[in-house]
């Protein structure tokens, strides 16, 4: 479930907007050589995907920035194609950022970023967060950074705090596969919401204990992929191959199996 870049035509007049941004899209730059698991200098990125928008993970029409790398490998994670550090995904800051503005020129609610564990590389992570207040603070946009972590949320706080000072809100914890939720935006019981700046805690507040019965769950689908975005509940994926096979359509490598 790995997207490739693919964007709606502009001149589509009233033609919802999606666009997608993986490594495999980015032919126009050279990976600097691997310096190690989690040493990801801060002027690149180690990135799995991004799409726009996003209304499954956070509040409104957002950015979604996937991260990748994770040696955390929570059983029943779905998101299993994140977990390596390839050195291969690295993607220049500028060029994510540059992607970033072009999507948002008719507005944007929000930017999600997950991963993978976007802590796993901080100088990256850091200095991507700076480069996205200092967009909103010259465009004028009022939208917020939501952040994801498998971390324990005091391990965070006392090893990331330059990080968390640039969050909205932040989602820690790991996964626990079973602890089913019926919370927002979480895939387990053990996960808060945590609003971290007067705009996190206007947007988010409402949403800390709110539940839903079902899901958001957004699926993309290009000429060669299938890719969900949101978290689904327990055997939504598995009930998507089944319904798919009785459609004619086979998966192949799927992110949520080893």
């Amino acid at each position: 479930m790995k997207p490739a870049r693919r964007e709606a035509p502009s001149n589509h007049p009233g033609a919802a907007r999606h666009s997608s941004l993986s490594k495999e899209g980015n032919n126009h730059a050279h990976s600097p050589a691997s310096k190690g698991n989690h040493r990801v200098p801060s002027e690149w990125i180690a990135l799995n995907k991004a799409h726009y928008p996003v209304t499954a993970l956070g509040p409104g029409r957002r950015i979604g920035l996937w991260l990748q790398g994770c040696a955390l490998a929570c059983p029943g994670c779905v998101s299993q194609d994140t977990w390596s550090f390839a050195p291969d995904r690295l993607m220049p800051l500028p060029l994510l950022l540059a992607w970033c503005r072009d999507v948002a020129k008719d507005g944007l609610d929000g930017v999600t970023i997950s991963g993978g564990e976007p802590f796993a590389q901080p100088a990256a992570l850091l200095a991507l967060l700076q480069a996205l207040h200092d967009w909103r603070a010259a465009s004028g946009l009022n939208f917020d950074l939501l952040g994801y972590s498998g971390l324990p949320w005091p391990r965070l706080q006392a090893e990331f705090p330059a990080i968390l000072a640039r969050l909205d809100a932040l989602i820690p914890e790991p996964f626990h596969a079973h602890q089913p939720t019926r919370l927002l935006w979480r895939g387990s019981a053990n996960q808060p919401l945590l609003p971290l700046s007067p705009l996190g805690e206007a947007r988010y507040a409402p949403y800390r204990h709110r539940e839903s019965e079902r899901r958001p769950f957004q699926v993309v689908v290009d000429a060669e992929r299938v890719w969900g975005i949101g978290i689904p509940g327990p055997g939504d994926l598995e009930r998507l191959e089944r319904q798919s096979a009785e459609r004619g359509v086979r998966l192949g490598t799927v992110s949520w199996r080893g």
